[in-house]
């Protein structure tokens, strides 16, 4: 007579389970996933930390460093009245201007207008101070004391050279010196719609993330070096005009022609999407971060979007204007501002690194189809 054995209930359908509980395999079989080691996870904290520094560092040290220093402006009047300017400029402020002497009030405003200058002082019976305030608060807050100091020493000397005149019995007793007021006219003014001049430097660096920001993506989710190109370039034509539309359409911030701003907005993001596609084609995924940090640890601190260049430590201002940022930041200042200035450094910085994407994605596309026949021989 057979028996059967019966089961508990409930346990035949159950698999038992594994050792060590939650760490052990799962049921279906999937191996558990290991412990990051000790030290790898200590690294990895550090370097996280490092990196909010030198974030921090790249954001902060221009600013922090900055100091007024070699801004150039012009002094228009007599060759003797000029280099007493100067000289008193130079005692009370010394390597804060870097000074140019023109004869006329005319070839002051010149220069200003072509931005090889940022302000003047123009000498004579009418003593006056131009400024631009398209150049930023820094420079007209600057040239505004200038003008305050200019006004103290000439009233200070003309009432000394009555007192003299009293003394020597060419002027009557109780002569009073005119007082002489410095006026202060600003050549190129900022528009109505952006009085403060703040909203250029606000764009500048959404504008540098939205380059970096495409070239991203793009290098992520598009296959193929032809897809990825035709991806870049309507990019930058539909984010150009969008992007224009919004801050001179909507905001006012751009002034100037439509057309050339949106071609300058979207060349500059077509610069930046391109450089980091064609990094990413070059070394792979490494070339992703190799041109965010360009861009926004190099480029964008050094761009001078909220002052002067001349301000920014060492060479560095200068360096600033050969990346992406200053020279796009520069180029659409100079297209509202100043039409009148040579803008075509900036147009060929933009070039330059729109090329250098280019030919990464050019040769990444061939090196690949070399690759990839060799490997099918």
């Amino acid at each position: 007579m057979s028996h059967s054995t019966l089961a508990p209930v409930g346990s035949a359908d159950q698999t038992p389970a594994a050792p060590g509980g939650p760490q052990g395999p799962s049921a279906a079989g999937t191996p558990p996933t290991p412990h990051t080691p000790w030290l790898r996870s200590v690294l990895l904290a550090l370097g996280a930390a490092a990196a909010v520094l030198v974030v921090l560092l790249a954001f902060l040290w221009p600013t922090v460093t900055s100091t007024v220093k070699d801004l150039p402006i012009a002094i228009a009047g007599d060759a003797t009245a000029t280099a007493q300017v100067e000289k008193q400029l130079d005692a009370s402020a010394d390597g804060a201007f870097d000074i140019t002497t023109v004869a006329t009030r005319d070839d002051a405003v010149d220069l200003i207008r072509t931005r090889e200058a940022y302000g003047a002082i123009v000498l004579g019976e009418k003593p006056e101070v131009l400024t631009a305030s398209a150049n930023g608060a820094a420079v007209s807050q600057l040239l505004g004391q200038v003008a305050a100091t200019i006004q103290k020493q000439a009233n200070a000397q003309a009432a000394a050279a009555v007192a003299q005149a009293v003394a020597a019995g060419k002027a009557p007793a109780g002569t009073v010196a005119p007082t002489i007021t410095v006026a202060v006219t600003d050549i190129v003014p900022l528009a109505s719609t952006d009085a403060r001049g703040l909203g250029l430097s606000a764009a500048s660096f959404p504008l540098v993330l939205g380059g970096m920001l495409g070239g991203i993506l793009i290098s992520l989710l598009v296959a193929g070096s032809w897809r990825r190109l035709t991806a870049v370039a309507v990019y930058a034509v539909v984010g150009g005009l969008a992007v224009a539309a919004v801050l001179q359409g909507w905001f006012g911030i751009l002034q100037g022609d439509f057309g050339i701003n949106a071609l300058a907005v979207g060349l500059s993001m077509f610069a930046t999407a391109a450089f980091i596609v064609g990094m990413n084609a070059l070394i792979g995924t490494a070339g992703i971060p190799v041109g965010a940090v360009l861009t926004i640890l190099v480029g964008n601190p050094l761009s001078a979007a909220a002052q002067p260049l001349q301000f920014i430590v060492g060479p560095w201002g200068a360096v600033g204007q050969w990346f992406v940022p200053g020279a796009s930041v520069t180029l659409l200042r100079d297209l509202s501002y100043f039409p009148d200035a040579s803008a075509a450094g900036s147009w060929l910085v933009l070039a330059g690194w729109a090329l250098l994407g280019l030919i990464g994605m050019t040769v990444g596309h061939f090196r690949n189809q070399r690759v990839v026949a060799a490997a099918t021989a």
